[in-house]
């Protein structure tokens, strides 16, 4: 996307919800890009502020289209025209993922299993549905047991199938068996990630096509007699399975805050527990990117290590054990590669589409690219990374302007300096044949962004976990503020030129314990262009009568009130990223 990029005020270090515990790198503002987008106007917001709800702004230069989303607590679906008029919903009972609307009008939704017991983690879904443009449920599929379920993102594929992302467990056996560092081993085991493609059966089955395992392509330098040793710097199309380091501590307010959003269970240990999120630059790290051999547990003799409070292993080893976080996919139909965010890591992945389960699992199947932090494959420090836990990484479409770049949503968490949020364009080194070359001795390129998009000031625009954006046929970039659940448009140089707060909550199925609170947040919304084929021939002029706004105040339990200002949250998270006052959300999915 071509928005301009601007450079970030230097301030004072501020982190609503440092989920990492040390920033290896002191206060510098980012690396000069390319095509640098702020909007120029209106005046910039308070982080902290609560998001005017309805539509703020309508401007000549707004893409023509429909916006298609669902709160994050909803069961219903909206499509609103460029008035931020409704002219179509959806129901459904379960709390929404990722949204897809299908050429022949039928809307594909992933939802939450609310009877799930086993991956209580943001971004848990286990359930696919197809519904009909009225919400008559074609297609229900569940992929959610003890061992393995769907999580996040969908990709709809043109024969009909889609792409899925899933959670396997492995166990703390199996963890040493790969050269798992002993002190990033949960007791519960690892979620590695998997990738399937499906195919419907209807009216509740499925044909798995093949499978992609992250568990499949990895190297580690910790044990010699293990099969997969290797220096990970020489082996980057490989997964360093102790890459991300130590597991960090998080303070009661900062998981008070993660369980407000209805991120991690109630129960999850504060105040010196180890492990909601996994340090991205280790400081145990060797000079060559790798880990080392270590003996016994990272960092036990600190003379600044905090006093550990006694942890509650069950809600622990569930927020551990999510150490890589994989988010979303996409796919590029004509070089049939497919793209993945991994925010864990600060890293935008590529890989072939596979044939085939064996295919998938052998060196084709290996990562052909990768950006955001060579530090995650030993080929830089920490000051080279360039992505903080990002999301929504997508190709940018044929007859689009930029189309073959990939767009990402950097969100920002623990960025040094100041946490802000920037919507980047990057052009990978595409050769022929679907190949991306790799200078000998360094990371894959590129050093410089194509545009990037920054709020006027920095850090009043900053959400820290969900989101994404996209571009449009035009060339403006869509944007989606997850946490506040605030849709803008922005120009290439960065002009907001369409602005509006999600109005509508819900009470939707979730996970047991969960989402008690009702907020305004959305996962991820997108534009849809007016010869959208699902489109074709509806009625799409505004209902009648419009949806009612939720009361901006929404009351709930005085027990829950206290129990979550002592101590709630959501997806590696932002405080800043609050919803409306002390309004009640779901679980979010970062």
């Amino acid at each position: 996307m071509d928005r301009p990029l601007s450079s970030p005020a230097a301030g004072p270090w501020r982190s609503f919800l440092a989920l990492v515990a040390v920033l290896l790198v002191a206060c510098s503002a980012p690396p000069a890009e390319t095509d640098v987008a702020d909007a120029g106007s209106p005046p910039a917001e308070d982080a902290e502020a609560p998001v005017p709800r309805g539509l703020q702004l309508s401007e000549a230069g707004t893409a023509p289209g429909y916006v298609l989303y669902s709160p994050l607590s909803s069961g219903t679906t909206y499509l609103l025209d460029t008035d931020a008029q409704v002219v179509h919903t959806w129901e459904s009972e379960y709390s929404p993922h990722s949204l897809y609307l299908l050429d022949d009008g039928t809307l594909l939704r992933p939802g939450r299993d609310p009877d799930t017991e086993h991956f209580r983690a943001g971004g848990a879904m286990g359930i696919v549905q197809k519904l009909s443009w009225d919400s008559e449920v074609l297609w229900e599929w569940k992929l959610s047991d003890e061992n393995r379920i769907l999580h996040h993102d969908v990709e709809p594929l043109p024969n009909g199938n889609f792409l899925a992302l899933g959670w396997e467990l492995r166990t703390p056996e199996e963890a040493r068996a790969v050269g798992r560092r002993e002190d990033l081993i949960p007791e519960k085991g690892l979620w590695p990630d998997f990738l399937i493609e499906v195919e419907p059966l209807p009216p509740d089955d499925a044909r798995i096509v093949w499978e992609w395992r992250v568990w499949d392509h990895l190297v580690q330098d910790v044990d010699p007699s293990l099969p997969n040793y290797g220096k990970p710097a020489e082996h980057p199309h490989r997964l360093d399975i102790n890459a991300g380091g130590p597991p960090v501590e998080i303070d009661t307010e900062e998981l008070a805050q993660l369980r407000a959003l209805g991120y991690v269970p109630d129960e999850a240990p504060a105040e010196g527990a180890e492990g909601t999120r996994s340090a991205t630059e280790s400081d145990s790290q060797a000079p060559d990117g790798g880990n080392g051999p270590v003996d016994g547990d990272a960092g036990d003799d600190s003379d600044d290590q905090p006093e550990q409070a006694e942890p509650e292993p069950e809600e622990e080893e569930e927020l551990r054990s999510d150490f890589l976080h994989v988010n979303a996919v996409d796919w590029h139909p004509e070089l049939d590669q497919i793209a993945m965010t991994v925010p864990e890591l600060g890293e935008i992945w590529i890989i072939r589409r596979p044939g085939s389960t064996a295919e998938a699992a052998g060196p084709a199947g290996d990562l052909i690219y990768r950006w955001g932090n060579p530090s995650a494959y030993g080929m830089g420090d920490p000051e080279t990374k360039r992505l903080f836990y990002p999301h929504d990484v997508q190709w940018i479409p044929a007859g689009h302007p930029g189309a073959g770049n990939l767009t990402v949503f950097n969100n920002g968490q623990d960025r040094p300096g100041v946490e802000y949020t920037s919507i980047e364009e990057v052009e990978p080194p595409l050769a022929d044949g679907g190949a991306y070359p790799r200078p000998v001795e360094g990371p894959w390129e590129p050093e410089e962004l194509v545009w990037s998009y920054t709020a006027p000031e920095p850090e009043s625009f900053f959400a820290a976990f969900i989101s994404g954006a996209h571009r449009l046929p035009n060339g403006n970039t869509f944007v989606t503020d997850g946490p506040k659940g605030r849709l803008f448009e922005v120009t290439r140089d960065g002009q907001l030129v369409w602005d509006f707060g999600n109005p509508w909550s819900g009470e939707a199925a979730m996970t047991e314990g969960r989402g008690r609170r009702l907020r305004m947040g959305v996962w991820r919304a997108q534009k849809l262009a007016p010869v959208h084929p699902g489109l074709s021939g509806r009625e799409l002029t505004p209902i009648s009568p419009q949806p009612e706004p939720t009361p901006v105040e929404v009351e709930s339990t005085e027990d829950e009130r206290n129990e979550t200002t002592d101590e709630d949250p959501d997806e590696r998270g932002d405080p800043g990223a609050r919803q409306d006052e002390e309004d009640d959300g779901p679980q979010t999915d970062g």
